[in-house]
């Protein structure tokens, strides 16, 4: 990308989205155009082609999507699978049909079958069956990255795809019942602090292992690839390191300042037993992540407190 490049960032509100957008503006692109839900709405086929053939964009990332943690997912498996594939069809077809260059999508770890090999490779995609807890979601993302591939392969297109671990950091969603887990324990320990609550219950066991993904780190390996890799296959986003959400959780507590007790709900699900990715690909195109995890969460405490009001979405 030519600093002047016009460059679309889809889903520039979100935290991911809105971490590509500084990323860009930290290394000099001066040319990003952006659009709020309201000004386009990604799901109107006719909307999104128009969008494109007025704007031309010649690099696209495409971030926006609609997320939620394990109730979201659970109870609005239609509302997931209807509206992601209708928004990242709509952005991939238009940007093929209106000659953008190059276009990064992205999904998520949770495309991998639930029992992968661990760390998960790319090329563990699609051959056993997926987590039941997110299979719209997912189902949804691997239709993205599919139809990326299918277009390189039969229109010659620059469109390649990346795949993040569980991602958190600044403008997160920390809604009490619609979040992901570290941004969830974030509020909850924060408000058993606030109203002196002597003990916090968490979903599972606590056993499950998770791999997590400074959002701005991410960012930065999102334009590192859209300068530096093109290829059909995927490439994973995430540290290569794990922990279970027990050690999260007490970890969390730690930096919020949380003294009490953390009680288990074992009749709450755990979801996949084991997410790590294996990152190797990304190391070896010459990329590695910069924030651990403690240090982010503290980064990520401190956007909480900064900005109450994302607390009640």
């Amino acid at each position: 990308m030519e600093f002047s490049s016009k460059i679309y960032v889809a889903g520039h509100r979100g935290m991911v989205g809105s971490a590509i957008v500084r990323e860009l503006e930290r290394q000099g692109y001066t040319n990003i155009i952006t659009r709020t839900h309201a000004e386009l709405d990604l799901t109107n086929q006719e909307a999104v082609n128009s969008f494109f053939k007025e704007e031309r964009p010649e690099y696209v990332f495409l971030a926006a999507a609609k997320v939620g943690g394990i109730i979201a997912n659970q109870t609005a498996l239609a509302d997931f699978m209807y509206e992601n594939m209708m928004l990242e069809m709509n952005v991939i077809h238009a940007a093929w049909q209106n000659g953008c260059k190059k276009l990064e999508f992205l999904g998520s770890s949770c495309i991998y079958p639930r029992m992968a090999p661990q760390p998960m490779p790319e090329s563990c995609l699609l051959t056993s069956e997926l987590e039941k807890t997110n299979e719209a979601y997912a189902l949804a993302k691997i239709s993205g990255l599919k139809y990326c591939e299918y277009l390189n392969r039969q229109y010659g297109t620059d469109f390649i795809s990346l795949m993040p671990t569980n991602l958190y950091g600044p403008n997160d969603n920390y809604h009490p019942t619609h979040s992901h887990v570290l941004p969830a324990l974030i509020r909850r320990f924060h408000e058993a602090k606030e109203q002196g609550l002597g003990e916090v219950t968490c979903w599972g066991d606590g056993s499950p292992l998770r791999e997590f993904l400074y959002v701005d780190d991410l960012a930065n390996l999102c334009v590192f690839l859209m300068n530096n890799y093109s290829g059909n296959e995927t490439v994973n986003a995430g540290t290569g390191k794990e922990l279970s959400i027990k050690e999260l959780t007490e970890m969390v507590a730690k930096v919020v300042g949380y003294e009490g007790k953390i009680l288990w709900d074992t009749t709450k699900p755990n979801g996949t037993p084991r997410k790590l990715l294996d990152v190797s690909k990304a190391k070896s195109l010459g990329w590695t992540y910069r924030t651990e995890l403690e240090d982010g969460i503290r980064l990520s405490y401190q956007d909480f407190l900064n900005n109450p009001m994302r607390a009640e979405r």
